[in-house]
Formats: C-alpha cells, sequence, structure tokens
C-alpha cells in the first residue's frame, strides 16, 4: 500500500460518517478514529512471527556482532575532516584495517587541528558522521571490528 492509497483513505473517512476504521493488508495494519472533526491515524507495520529458535539465533547474533564492535567516540565538540585536506584521501574507509595509534580522523575546534588516533587494533565496519560536519563531545564517530 503505497502514500497515496493511505491518503485517499483518509480523505474518503473525512467525508463519511464512519467514526472508525481498521484496514489490515499484508504487511501494515491502518487504524483511523475519527474525535469530533479530527482524524486520528496510526500506522502500524506488522512484523512476521519467528518460531522461538529464530529468535534465539538472531539475538545470538546480534549479540556476537555488538560484542565484537568498540566504538570511538568524540573526544571533543568541533568539526569532523576525514582527510588531512580538501583534496586529499581519507585517512580510513569503510573495510581498512587499523592498529593502535593509527589516526582516523581530523577534528577541528578553536583553529587547532586534532588527531583522533584508534585506540585497538582492528577493521573500520562503520563511518558515523559525515565529513565537515560539527560532532558533539562523546558523539559516536567509528565502529571497529576487533
Amino acid at each position: 500500500m503505497d502514500i497515496k492509497a493511505i491518503q485517499e483513505i483518509i480523505k474518503a473517512m473525512d467525508n463519511s460518517s464512519l467514526t472508525f476504521i481498521e484496514i489490515i493488508s499484508n504487511d501494515i495494519t491502518i487504524r483511523m478514529k475519527k474525535e469530533g472533526y479530527e482524524v486520528k491515524e496510526v500506522v502500524k507495520e506488522v512484523k512476521k512471527e519467528m518460531t522461538p529458535q529464530e529468535e534465539k539465533l538472531e539475538d545470538k547474533e546480534a549479540k556476537v556482532k555488538e560484542e565484537n564492535l568498540h566504538v570511538i567516540k568524540a573526544p571533543l565538540v568541533g568539526t569532523f575532516y576525514r582527510s588531512p585536506g580538501p583534496n586529499l584521501k581519507p585517512f580510513v574507509e569503510v573495510g581498512t584495517k587499523v592498529k593502535k595509534g593509527d589516526t582516523l580522523c581530523i577534528i577541528e575546534a578553536m583553529k587547532i587541528m586534532n588527531e583522533i588516533q584508534s585506540d585497538v587494533d582492528g577493521e573500520i565496519v562503520e563511518i558515523l558522521i559525515e565529513n565537515e560536519t560539527m560532532v558533539e563531545y562523546g558523539q559516536e564517530l567509528f565502529k571497529i571490528r576487533v
């Protein structure tokens, strides 16, 4: 069901004397209830039911993935740069193997360029910040699989 179909249902409900409607489609459920002249809507995705074995396997896989990830956080507020200069190659990309002490990025604060280094050996699995954006103290920058 696309957004236009949902909008048409809302208009039809608004122009009718119905006070409540519930539509169940393949993967969504839509419930609408009129309160006075206002139409409230709730759109909810229906999750596929999993067997207990599938749930345990999914939980175990998620824990293993999270257990092996180390997060590098911003030690100060400033502007995040992935490379040492505007037209230069980034320090790291997703998939780059890093060692403790390798430079991952630069954070500029008060015209001072602060190199942010890895504190673990591993592989970059995710870069969480866009180049040249402001970062806050403690904001997550990189995820590294150790």
